[in-house]
């Protein structure tokens, strides 16, 4: 039998992953955004003051690229590094006033693009695919 990327749920996923991604990027860029900042930006307006490896934890990306992402948003004034408070070998991340105020358009952008993806469904199908989709997360995560 032949490949049929039609049929292939990793192709589709990594399709519209692209297609999102894509889609974000545009809606966020007249903000200064890249997406991998609006990434790091949504962890830290959760929990302000993470360490740069929790922050690696949380959105599964590598050491070094966390660590370019969190120089690229010192140099744009979105965090300042303090020493953490309780092992001071490891400095917090901490959100600047900046990047506080950036938290609306930014996630305004993300909730318009999550629409424009999903505008042909109904509201049990987005639901229905939503939880299809954690689930399929889910069951890479735990293989």
């Amino acid at each position: 039998m032949t490949f049929q990327k039609e049929r292939s749920a990793g192709f589709l996923a990594n399709h519209m992953a692209r297609l999102f991604a894509n889609g974000l990027q545009q809606r966020i860029r007249p903000l200064g955004l890249a997406p991998a900042q609006f990434m790091a930006l949504l962890a830290l307006w959760d929990e302000d003051g993470l360490t740069q490896r929790e922050l690696v934890q949380r959105l599964s990306v590598e050491q070094a690229t966390m660590a370019n992402t969190l120089i690229r948003m010192e140099r744009d004034g979105l965090i300042e590094r303090r020493s953490h408070p309780e092992d001071g070998r490891s400095q917090s991340i901490h959100l600047t006033a900046k990047a506080i105020a950036l938290r609306e358009p930014a996630t305004q952008a993300a909730r318009s693009q999550n629409e424009a993806a999903l505008v042909d469904l109904s509201e049990d199908e987005r639901l229905v695919f939503l939880d299809l989709m954690r689930r399929a997360i889910a069951s890479m995560q735990s293989d």
